[in-house]
């Protein structure tokens, strides 16, 4: 959490948090760019939040992506003047109640055409888990064992190891002469990085709404990860933070299930708003954040643990290579989930069983330099429908004469 103690979330009406906590503790040195729901013209509006206030920039670029595929984005939106919409408190306080005011704009994820990618397997402790998941194969009951017998097998920190180096290739010959071998250790050392789609473009919840598991998951966990914003060109340009919702249970039975433990309604968070790079925030500082991640459940649970970025196995620089070039081509841009050192192990209910989430848990997903991303867990089936595609963004900015 950027500022406020726990007991500022207590109460039902603002379990949300309040602007301080949502906004970077620099915000006032920040260049923040973002969505909202705009009622007075049914559709989307790209925003800046400067000093407190939100301020309607559509008028100059229709898109979140017009914004990010400039030479130069921050230098242009730090001189941007647009239509003032209201208080950053205000919006957020609308996104985030029970009876939202719809004749009221409400926050929306900070991106638009963008493409949804993720990294996977890019810490080692989170690696491990995935082998305990495929190992278990999706069972709760048998991963604490597993766990033990895995770490021990290992034998080794594989903290400093570089993934593709000759050293991880010897490692590699080492645990498949063990028996130990695995398609996560593959890609958590290997020469080639995990990059998978975590969602159609536009179907991203923003935060102070719910993020969906699927009813009949019985083993599922948060990830909190830091997202970069990449335009086409391959250029990094921002960050935000994102929250990857996952299905152990689903993808322990098999890694070829990974699109349905990843993808479902409302499974992607990013927010609450896009940190441009300028001469204070940059790549590096990035490659320095601490995200915490904070879980209260209803029961009375709680949870909270940090993924240091330091401690990546592979520099955010060179998963956005393997995402875009040559290779591959996103005319759009995109963002990037980095992937979580988090892996949840605490037993919840009984010994042994470790976590998973429960309806109604509030999950907050926090770095001082990107504010705090905060939703409640509920099962994806009831959670808004994702409804407005690429065809209505369209028509809706030709009907409102910004295309």
């Amino acid at each position: 959490m950027s500022r406020a103690s726990s007991e500022a979330y207590s109460a039902e009406a603002d379990w949300f948090g309040t602007a301080a906590d949502a906004l970077p503790d620099d915000a006032e040195e920040s260049i923040l760019i973002g969505r909202i729901w705009d009622p007075g013209v049914e559709g989307p509006s790209p925003i800046v939040v400067r000093d407190g206030d939100v301020f309607d920039i559509s008028a100059e670029f229709p898109t979140i992506r017009d914004v990010c595929e400039l030479p130069d984005p921050a230098a242009v939106v730090s001189r941007l003047d647009g239509r003032r919409v209201g208080s950053f408190g205000d919006v957020l306080a609308n996104t985030g109640a029970a009876d939202r005011d719809r004749t009221r704009p409400w926050l929306l994820a900070p991106v638009d055409l963008q493409a949804l990618k993720a990294a996977g397997v890019t810490f080692a402790v989170s690696m491990i888990e995935r082998i305990i998941e495929e190992r278990a194969r999706g069972d709760l009951l048998l991963a604490a064992d597993i766990r033990q017998r895995i770490l021990a097998g290992l034998g080794a920190d594989l903290h400093g190891l570089s993934p593709g180096s000759e050293e991880a290739t010897r490692l590699k010959d080492l645990l498949v002469a063990e028996g130990i071998w695995s398609q996560y250790l593959e890609v958590g050392i290997g020469p080639d990085a995990e990059i998978f789609t975590k969602g159609q473009i536009l179907s991203a919840m923003g935060t102070a709404v719910p993020v969906g598991v699927l009813a009949a998951s019985t083993w599922n966990n948060p990830e909190p990860e830091v997202a970069l914003i990449v335009q086409s060109s391959g250029r990094i340009v921002g960050a935000t933070l994102g929250n990857d919702v996952n299905l152990r249970d689903v993808e322990g039975r098999s890694a070829l299930l990974l699109p349905r433990a990843k993808d479902n309604n409302a499974s992607c968070a990013l927010g609450p708003l896009i940190r441009l790079f300028d001469e204070r925030f940059d790549l590096e500082r990035v490659r320095g954040l601490v995200v915490g991640l904070d879980i209260e459940g209803v029961d009375g649970f709680r949870l909270e643990t940090v993924s240091e970025m330091a401690r990546m196995s592979r520099d955010p620089e060179a998963l956005v290579r393997q995402m875009i070039g040559p290779h591959h081509h996103y005319p759009d841009g995109a963002v990037l989930m980095l992937g979580t050192m988090f892996a949840p192990i605490q037993d919840r209910d009984r010994p042994g069983e470790g976590f998973t989430h429960k309806v109604g848990d509030i999950v907050r997903i926090s770095s001082g330099a990107l504010g705090t991303l905060v939703n409640r867990v509920r099962h994806a089936e009831e959670c808004e429908p994702w409804n407005f595609g690429v065809r209505d963004l369209m028509g809706n900015l030709v009907k409102r004469g910004l295309l």
